[in-house]
């Protein structure tokens, strides 16, 4: 993409790193969602929008369809073409795709749509699709039921509430529903993230782009807060490794029947 939010393309080059090292994968189910209400399988053509490090491209290459990338964030693409070398990169940006009208049966779009949520961006999606194409939008988000988890996602939320753009604020629905598109239909999975406490939670807080663009000393402040929890919690106190849980939302609609 080249039209990129400057906060996420100063925080996902700042970020990248640790953005492929804390950030989950995907639950296997997510084939099965790819493979069912998607119709993915070899002979099909998907196109991954904002695709980062490429954690959801290589569920998409299991579905063996052929596999059109477009990820604005340099950082971010070299560990892309590392992960999922089967994937074609291609020029372009959400607003502008580099494709001609009628040729993908998918689009997709992994922890990315609530950056270029609009209008425009459907009807660029919709110009790519064939007929009864699908699009799929799925997000990762810590499952906050689990106590501590919600004790460290508080020290999150008041940053996250300020960010430009954020699945959760939910600016990314206002453009639904659309007559061009079927109702949005949500399948959701549980998800963990086995790892070091510093690499699922210390981490992951550095991968955020709201915490990248913070100056230097304010990062600090909130990663002394999050290893204080780690340190503190009943649940995570002199633990080194654990169980991060997440629950895995996976929306799809259709290209609506003329």
């Amino acid at each position: 993409m080249t039209e990129v939010h400057t906060a996420a393309w100063r925080g996902f080059t700042e970020a990248a790193a640790s953005y492929h090292r804390a950030r989950p994968g995907y639950p296997p189910e997510i084939i099965t969602w790819l493979q069912t209400q998607l119709a993915l399988a070899p002979g099909k053509r998907a196109l991954e929008l904002g695709a980062g490090t490429g954690k959801f491209t290589q569920c998409l290459t299991l579905t063996g369809a052929q596999l059109d990338v477009i990820e604005p964030v340099l950082a971010m693409r070299a560990h892309l073409l590392e992960n999922a070398p089967a994937a074609r990169v291609v020029s372009g940006s959400a607003e502008s795709i580099g494709l001609e009208d009628n040729t993908v049966d998918a689009v997709l779009c992994a922890q990315s749509f609530h950056w270029f949520a609009t209008r425009a961006v459907l009807t660029e999606i919709r110009r790519v699709l064939k007929p009864g194409g699908a699009l799929g939008l799925v997000w990762n988000l810590p499952d906050e039921r689990v106590p501590w988890v919600a004790v460290l996602e508080g020290i999150l939320r008041p940053l996250e509430a300020a960010a430009p753009y954020a699945f959760r604020r939910g600016t990314w629905r206002e453009i639904f529903p659309d007559e061009r598109f079927s109702q949005l239909e949500c399948f959701e999975f549980q998800h963990v993230n086995t790892g070091t406490t510093q690499c699922v939670i210390v981490d992951r807080v550095r991968s955020l782009s709201y915490i990248a663009n913070l100056p230097p000393a304010q990062q600090q402040e909130i990663i002394e807060k999050t290893k204080d929890v780690i340190r503190t919690h009943p649940a995570l106190g002199g633990r080194r490794q654990i169980e991060f849980p997440y629950r895995t939302y996976a929306y799809h609609c259709q290209v609506a029947a003329p």
